[in-house]
């Protein structure tokens, strides 16, 4: 086993075509080992014959909110507090920690859980769509299901490093990217991406000037770019670096 272990994962899988057939390429290509999957979106049942043609190891990216202005997603289940005046979910972590229930949050996340298993995927772990917005929510079905929630407290302790590649300027990406493998340390770290394929359905998502536009099609293609890049994955050989997953890192 290598000294310095790293899980690439992509995150939205499910959420639009595009972002699934990123990913996929960013896996079988590239440097992805692992993807988030959300169940509650619009195209998960493509992402989930995908994850199961190409074996991809897979968790539940736990939603309880929808950033875009024109793709939005509800509810699996009839929570009142889950949802804004347009019967969708709420736009911003801060909104739906205000406004969603324990309990409301709990059903809906076990029913996204249900849904996922229902596809025949294994699950693997537990995270959450842009931000905590219940925390209590998110411990308690990740104990109901025997699952590790890696931003909880027991096991984002156990990465020696947890980075997002997304949001950071396109030129920056590559040099950022190598330095960051060069200066990995013995132990499992996560470095989290959000890929996606060039369809004109990404810039679709938002209006010009969005709060949230630079999500959409900007930072994805820029981190697919990088998944795929010769560099990188002949600096990850270099250095002996090992791609793994959090069920393989953590096994046992």
């Amino acid at each position: 086993m290598a000294e310095v272990r790293l899980v690439v994962q992509s995150d939205d899988f499910g959420m639009c075509h595009a972002v699934n057939a990123g990913t996929v390429q960013a896996f079988r290509e590239g440097i992805v080992t692992q993807v988030s999957t959300m169940a509650a979106c619009p195209w998960f049942t493509e992402a989930a014959a995908l994850a199961r043609e190409f074996s991809i190891p897979v968790g539940v990216h736990q939603t309880l909110t929808c950033e875009w202005d024109f793709l939005r997603w509800r509810p699996l289940t009839d929570g009142a507090s889950l949802v804004g005046e347009d019967g969708t979910f709420r736009r911003t972590v801060a909104e739906a920690a205000a406004g969603i229930s324990h309990e409301d949050a709990v059903r809906e996340l076990s029913a996204q859980a249900a849904k996922f298993a229902a596809e025949g995927l294994t699950l693997e772990y537990l995270d959450f769509h842009m931000g905590s917005s219940v925390p209590s929510a998110y411990d308690e079905v990740s104990a109901a299901l025997g699952k590790p929630f890696i931003y909880g407290p027991e096991w984002s302790s156990r990465f020696a490093s947890m980075e997002i590649l997304s949001d950071r300027d396109a030129a920056d990406k590559k040099p950022w990217t190598l330095s960051y493998l060069d200066a990995l340390t013995p132990g499992v770290h996560l470095l989290v991406t959000h890929c996606a394929a060039a369809d004109p359905e990404l810039a679709a998502l938002h209006r010009p000037g969005s709060d949230t536009y630079r999500w959409a099609e900007e930072y994805r293609l820029s981190d697919q770019a990088i998944v795929l890049e010769p560099d990188i994955h002949q600096s990850i050989k270099d250095r002996g670096i090992e791609l793994t997953t959090v069920q393989a890192a953590f096994a046992g």
